[in-house]
């Protein structure tokens, strides 16, 4: 409930304030905030990996990313490991390492390599698995196939799949001529 002022109150108010004039223009403007401080070192840092990454010296092993695997030799150009990443070569064979140990998969992976550089086959898919199934639920397969791939001079390039295809549980592989 809202009290209203008795004459008495206001004349006590006026009397206290006294005269007061209508401001005709306020002449006081907020101030604006100022901009944050610009991190020099910061953005040179950025325009310094910028360039080193579209530049063509480069180690294969920057180019791999958490889960994903992602490989390209030497020589090669790097258009090739992104049509690779995006699913455009078709898959002309297919290797499933689900569930064998290591030195099996290691034995299935050479002979299907080898048999699919012999019938001419340009790119071939590898799963591997996401290693759930496994002690720790940690990708063993996965990691033992990055090596393997990346020591062969067969191999052009190799990056993990699309969702479709088995994501970060399978590998395209590019296959030298």
């Amino acid at each position: 409930m809202v009290k209203t002022p008795s004459t008495e109150e206001i004349t006590l108010f006026r009397d206290a304030v006294g005269e007061v004039k209508p401001i005709v223009h306020n002449s006081v403007f907020p101030e604006r905030p100022r901009p944050e401080p610009i991190a020099e070192q910061a953005r040179l840092e950025t325009l310094r990996v910028m360039q080193a990454l579209l530049s063509d010296d480069y180690d294969s092993s920057d180019l791999e990313t958490g889960e994903e695997l992602l490989f390209l030799a030497r020589g090669v150009r790097r258009e090739v490991v992104r049509r690779l990443r995006r699913g455009d070569f078709s898959m002309q064979a297919q290797l499933d390492l689900h569930g064998m140990t290591v030195p099996l998969a290691k034995e299935a992976l050479s002979r299907f390599l080898r048999s699919a550089t012999m019938a001419g086959h340009r790119c071939v898919i590898i799963i591997h698995g996401k290693g759930h199934g496994s002690f720790q639920k940690q990708p063993v397969l996965k990691g033992k196939l990055n090596l393997w791939l990346q020591r062969r001079k067969d191999i052009l390039a190799f990056s993990s799949a699309r969702p479709a295809d088995g994501g970060t549980g399978a590998v395209y592989v590019l296959l030298r001529r």
